[in-house]
């Protein structure tokens, strides 16, 4: 890409400033003599035409390049390359059959006293296009198991818990700059049946765009299971799926962390 800029910029210059041309006749034959110098025409201090060579010429599109790659252009194409969010299954726990309340705190039930046991995530991102544009009124749905690594689910027949207090499902909208956030704990690991393999830690999400949707899974940072997990691994942009861990911020709770996740849409 930054050599087509180059070249492009290049023959740029090489049309706006005519170039000093060699005015040796190599070749002894008159049918083959070279073109006369062409002197530079724009207004100069003095008033000897100047002529352009093609060093000058090498040098002026280094420096229109690096002025253009340090300006807008440079954040465009920073922008274009930023790397599509891996698709990953849906899974066998999408909840059919849902709690009434599935608003962007998965912690506390609607008419409940208690809130859901387990660590406290605030996780928050945006949403938004290849070229990083965001992209608002974006509908993201997620679930995920409760602390003790089991779903709201009537074919999870894993022998953990139930938490009567974990929403599990949420849906929620981005804003007008394609950010979104929520409440809610962080999800307990599980065995998945298949020999030694346990599924790391991990929400999921059904996002939808105006134009594009993806289903994925989002993971978290610093999870040991995270190098053995099948899915994870076999996805094209693994650093993409692993949200960025912090501590509590503002009025959140001491004991709480933060999780920060970005994902980008193939056209928004």
């Amino acid at each position: 890409m930054f050599n087509f800029l180059y070249v492009s910029i290049a023959q740029f210059l090489y049309g706006l400033y005519p170039v000093e041309r060699d005015t040796t006749n190599h070749t002894g034959n008159p049918m083959l003599e070279p073109t006369e110098a062409i002197a530079d025409v724009h207004s100069h201090d003095d008033e000897t035409p100047r002529i352009i060579t093609r060093r000058d010429m090498l040098s002026r599109s280094v420096v229109l390049a690096g002025m253009v790659m340090s300006g807008n252009m440079a954040a465009a194409f920073a922008q274009a390359a930023l790397p599509s969010t891996s698709v990953q299954i849906m899974g066998p726990f999408y909840p059919v059959s849902r709690l009434a309340d599935d608003d962007s705190d998965l912690t506390l039930i609607k008419g409940h006293k208690d809130r859901a046991a387990g660590q406290i995530i605030y996780l928050a991102g945006k949403v938004t296009d290849k070229t990083g544009k965001p992209v608002p009124n974006a509908t993201l749905e997620i679930w995920q198991a409760n602390a003790a690594g089991r779903y709201l689910h009537s074919a999870d027949n894993s022998k953990a818990p139930l938490d009567a207090n974990f929403q599990g499902y949420a849906r929620i909208t981005t804003g007008a700059d394609g950010t979104y956030q929520c409440k809610t704990i962080k999800p307990g690991a599980y065995p998945t049946g298949d020999g030694d393999w346990s599924r790391p830690p991990h929400i999921h999400f059904d996002v939808r765009g105006r134009h594009s949707r993806i289903v994925t899974q989002m993971y978290f940072e610093g999870e040991p299971l995270n190098d053995k997990d099948r899915l994870l691994q076999s996805a094209g942009n693994k650093k993409g799926l692993i949200a960025r861990m912090g501590g509590p911020g503002g009025n959140q709770e001491r004991d709480a962390l933060s999780a920060q996740w970005d994902v980008v849409l193939q056209v928004g």
